[in-house]
């Protein structure tokens, strides 16, 4: 497979799709016989694939299978879920202890490896250990909807590899500068985006769209820019996707890839589009740098309410991130960082139920 080749591959069974994937790219010419295997799906937090919220296990499975045949030996899988989520539930729910136990892989909780602090981008970072002893790392993210960038594929993924304190600090700076640091520091070897069924409104799942396909490259930034071209953006739209571009991290000029369809002949005839569902209702909130999981909470906490509860706050806007750490004034305010607030919702991060209760009673 070639450093500027896309490969798409079409249908509905996840395993049977990825099995064809791996044929196209040839992957034993790709991997040292001794190498370091690490597989990194998203499992954002413990919903199912069909949520289109995390990835389908049968994908990582196929991808074992294919090189324990090979004669693979070094394969691990690790992850950790977002801020608050219980990894190891996570592995769980979403099928994944189950590939553990029966190919003999470990499974490794990101969020209990120790970190490394590494230079990149003109930045100081923080990534997991465990993740830099891989040769050969195997990016598996989801296609879908993100409450603050927009979009989330294969280098938002990586955002998983690093440790909790650190995802808050990325919050704190912003978001696409340090995960366009991160890349240019931690490329993946090769990328495989589950497009099966992505939710294209919320990152957290709850709303998948039927797309049908997955996409393979070895240059994640290219990647990236396919996907924004799949839903009707220009990178531009994604800031990082630019920003890894001008630090060396790939190209996201699409006229430099060559997109090979393994078998057109399936190719769905529907086209999809980010729902902007997210966009519009965070137009009642007030945030400051706020991390994901307490934002995409507040965000699903709103889309659960009905319109009358909703249209309250649209001139007093809801409050959340640690931006308002330490200040006091008048709330709504979500989560720890907004305790200076009145009314406040203590949590790190309070779950969307208890938002919507909250926000509803108030």
């Amino acid at each position: 497979m070639e450093e500027k080749q896309l490969l798409v591959v079409y249908g509905e069974d996840p395993g049977e799709m990825t099995d064809r994937l791996l044929a196209a790219i040839d992957l034993v010419h790709l991997v040292p016989k001794e190498a370091v295997i690490g597989l990194k799906p998203n499992l954002v937090k413990a919903s199912p694939a069909e949520t289109g919220a995390t990835t389908h296990p049968e994908i990582a499975e196929a991808v074992i299978a294919y090189l324990r045949k090979k004669g693979y030996k070094n394969i691990f899988l690790l992850e950790s879920s977002w801020l608050g989520a219980d990894t190891r539930r996570a592995f769980r729910e979403c099928g994944y202890e189950r590939i553990a136990r029966q190919y003999e892989v470990p499974l490794v909780d990101l969020k209990k490896d120790t970190p490394v602090t590494v230079h990149a981008g003109g930045m100081e970072l923080k990534i997991c250990r465990q993740v830099l002893k891989t040769d050969f790392l195997i990016n598996l993210p989801v296609l879908k909807a993100h409450c603050q960038t927009a979009l989330t594929c294969a280098l938002k993924n990586l955002k998983g590899c690093i440790p909790d304190s650190e995802k808050r600090r990325y919050h704190g700076l912003g978001l696409h500068r340090p995960i366009a640091a991160l890349s240019s520091f931690l490329r993946p070897h090769l990328t495989i985006v589950d497009a099966v069924c992505g939710d294209l409104s919320f990152e957290e799942g709850g709303n998948p769209v039927p797309m049908g396909r997955l996409i393979a490259g070895r240059d994640p930034v290219l990647v990236d820019a396919y996907a924004c071209a799949l839903l009707g953006l220009e990178p531009s739209a994604v800031p990082y996707i630019n920003m890894a571009a001008r630090l060396g991290a790939g190209t996201d000029d699409l006229s430099q890839a060559t997109i090979t369809e393994v078998n057109p002949e399936n190719k769905p005839a529907s086209s999809f589009r980010l729902t902007g569902q997210a966009q519009a209702l965070a137009k009642n909130v007030e945030e400051q740098q706020a991390c994901s999981a307490c934002f995409g909470s507040l965000i699903h906490a709103l889309y659960r309410l009905d319109d009358d509860s909703r249209k309250r706050f649209s001139g007093g806007k809801i409050k959340i991130g640690q931006g308002f750490r330490g200040k006091k004034g008048p709330g709504p305010g979500i989560g720890n960082c907004a305790r200076g607030l009145h009314p406040y919702l203590p949590g790190c991060p309070p779950t969307a139920r208890a938002i919507k209760d909250f926000l509803k009673n108030i």
